[in-house]
C-alpha cells in the first residue's frame, strides 16, 4: 500500500489489467466490458455458475410454502450431481426449483390423485419424479425418443421406490398409435420439446391430445431468438438453422422485451390448444425464463 489510504496489492493489480493505467473517458461500451467487470458487474462470461447459484438461491427464496413443502417431498434429487445450493436446509438445483413450479402450477387446476397422465418430451423424468412424490397417480405414461427412454427409465428407477416406479409406462415415439389405440388419460404434459419438434409432428400430438385427454400443460418457448450475445452460437451455425426451423412459433423475437414477450404470448395460447373443443383455463409466464409461457386447457366435450 502506498500512502496512508492507498489501494491494495489486488487494486493495484485491476488498475494495471482491467482499469488500465489510463483513466477511462470514453463510455462508449465500458459497461459491457473489462473495466466494470471489476467495479460492479462480475464478467457473465467465466461467472456462469456464480450467476446460475445466485438465480436458484433466489428462486428458491421466493418458493411458496405448498411449493416448498412439494420439493422436500422429492427424495434423491442429488442424483446425477446437479449444481446446487442450500436454502431452508434442503437443497435445491434449479431443474426441480421448476418442477415444483410447474407442479404448483397444474395442481392448482387438475385433481391429481388417481389420474392417468401422459408425458410427451420427458427429459431424464424430473417432472414424472415431481408428481409420483406428492401425488397417488394411477400411472405415469412416458413418449420419447429411444435414447431419452433408456436415460429416463435408468433414472426413475434409481430415484423412485420401487411401488412409484412400477406405475411408469415408457412408450417410443414410434408404438404411440397402437400403444394409445384406446387410451384415456386426465392429464398431457408438455415441457420443452413442442418448440424442438418438426411442425407437423406437433400437430399430430395436439391431435391426440384432442382424442385422449381432459386436460393439458404446455410449457415452451413463444418464438425463437438470434441474439448471440447470449450463446456466442457456440455450437455452430447450422444447429441455430436447425433451430430456428423446428416448432409451431417461429418468429424471431427480442426475448428480453416484455412487451414483445407479452404479444407472442397470445400466439402461443392458440397455437397449442389442442382443438376447438377446449377452453383457456389459465396461461403465464413461466419463470425464471421471460420467453417461455405456460397454458393449460381443458376440453369441454367429454
Amino acid at each position: 500500500m502506498t500512502g496512508k489510504y492507498g489501494r491494495s496489492a489486488l487494486w493495484e493489480h485491476y488498475n494495471r489489467t482491467h482499469v488500465t493505467g489510463e483513466p477511462v473517458t470514453d463510455l462508449a461500451g465500458f459497461k459491457s466490458s473489462a473495466p466494470n467487470f471489476k467495479l460492479a458487474l462480475w464478467d457473465p462470461r467465466p461467472n456462469g455458475v456464480r450467476y446460475l447459484k445466485a438465480l436458484i438461491y433466489n428462486l428458491a427464496e421466493q418458493l411458496s410454502p405448498a411449493a416448498f413443502d412439494a420439493l422436500r417431498r422429492i427424495s434423491n434429487r442429488d442424483v446425477g450431481d446437479p449444481i446446487t445450493v442450500r436454502v431452508g436446509g434442503e437443497t435445491v438445483c434449479l431443474d426441480y426449483l421448476q418442477a415444483v413450479l410447474e407442479l404448483e402450477y397444474i395442481s392448482g387446476h387438475v385433481d391429481l390423485d388417481g389420474a392417468e397422465v401422459l408425458e410427451i418430451g420427458a427429459g431424464y423424468g424430473r417432472t414424472c419424479h415431481a408428481v409420483l412424490s406428492n401425488h397417488d397417480i394411477a400411472a405415469y405414461h412416458i413418449v420419447d425418443l429411444d435414447n431419452s427412454l433408456t436415460l429416463a427409465r435408468a433414472y426413475l428407477q434409481a430415484v423412485l421406490p420401487e411401488d412409484q416406479f412400477a406405475k411408469v409406462r415408457f412408450v417410443r415415439n414410434e408404438d404411440v398409435e397402437e400403444a394409445f389405440a384406446t387410451a384415456r388419460f386426465d392429464l398431457c404434459v408438455n415441457i420443452d420439446s413442442f418448440a424442438e419438434m418438426d411442425a407437423d409432428t406437433v400437430l399430430e400430438y395436439l391431435a391426440l391430445i384432442d382424442r385422449t385427454c381432459r386436460y393439458c400443460y404446455v410449457k415452451n418457448p413463444v418464438g425463437k431468438y438470434l441474439d448471440k450475445s447470449l450463446d456466442s452460437h457456440s455450437q455452430g451455425a447450422e444447429l441455430v438453422s436447425m433451430a430456428l426451423s423446428t416448432g409451431l412459433l417461429r418468429d424471431v423475437l427480442d426475448i428480453h422485451d416484455s412487451a414483445e414477450v407479452a404479444e407472442h404470448a397470445t400466439r402461443f395460447v392458440a397455437a397449442y390448444r389442442p382443438g376447438p373443443r377446449w377452453t383457456d383455463v389459465a396461461d403465464s409466464r413461466a419463470r425464471p425464463w421471460s420467453y417461455y409461457w405456460q397454458a393449460l386447457y381443458r376440453r369441454d366435450v367429454p
